[in-house]
């Protein structure tokens, strides 16, 4: 399996996917959601799973920061910008709902962009394919979609780009 993104140029996420685009929630979270495409799933596949974090953030925040979850994603791709709209897949609360990020679960339960604090960050979008769909509902917590993932994965892939301050 593989997935590829063209927000990635060059090694790097452009600028509109982050704090240096032009779209935000009402509180300032960065909004403009990154497109990607899934090929090569394995048979058996019967949804997949999308986390993208962000592993460099333990620099500024202690933890690594989850910027997007997707659960019960029956399609290969999904276009650019479209965590404001789909109806076709949940979306779990990202780390904008931290204590740190202050930002409510309703408000981050979509994509929440990238905005290195301190250095050049790395993002990965992890694609899981499951045999299974998740019983999960909006706004569910990352450890939540870790735990109901186990005895269900059937491949996983990643992509990786940076963002700079």
């Amino acid at each position: 399996m593989k997935v590829t993104s063209s927000a990635i140029v060059k090694g790097a996420f452009e600028d509109k996917y982050g704090k240096r685009g032009n779209q935000f929630t009402p509180n300032g979270m960065p909004s403009y959601s990154v497109p990607f495409e899934i090929t090569d799933a394995p048979e058996g596949t019967k949804s997949f799973v999308v986390v993208m974090e962000d592993k460099d953030a333990i620099t500024a925040s202690g933890f690594v920061w989850i910027h997007w979850l997707i659960a019960n994603l029956h399609r290969t791709s999904v276009s650019e910008n479209e965590s404001q709209t789909a109806t076709d897949f949940i979306q779990g609360a990202n780390s904008w709902a931290s204590k740190l990020g202050g930002f409510s679960i309703e408000e981050a339960s979509a994509y929440g962009g990238m905005a290195p604090p301190n250095c050049l960050h790395r993002y990965e979008i992890i694609v899981y394919a499951l045999d299974t769909d998740l019983d999960l509902a909006q706004g569910f917590r990352f450890n939540d979609l870790h735990f109901a993932m186990q005895g269900h994965i059937l491949a996983q892939a990643v992509v990786m780009g940076t963002y700079d301050v």
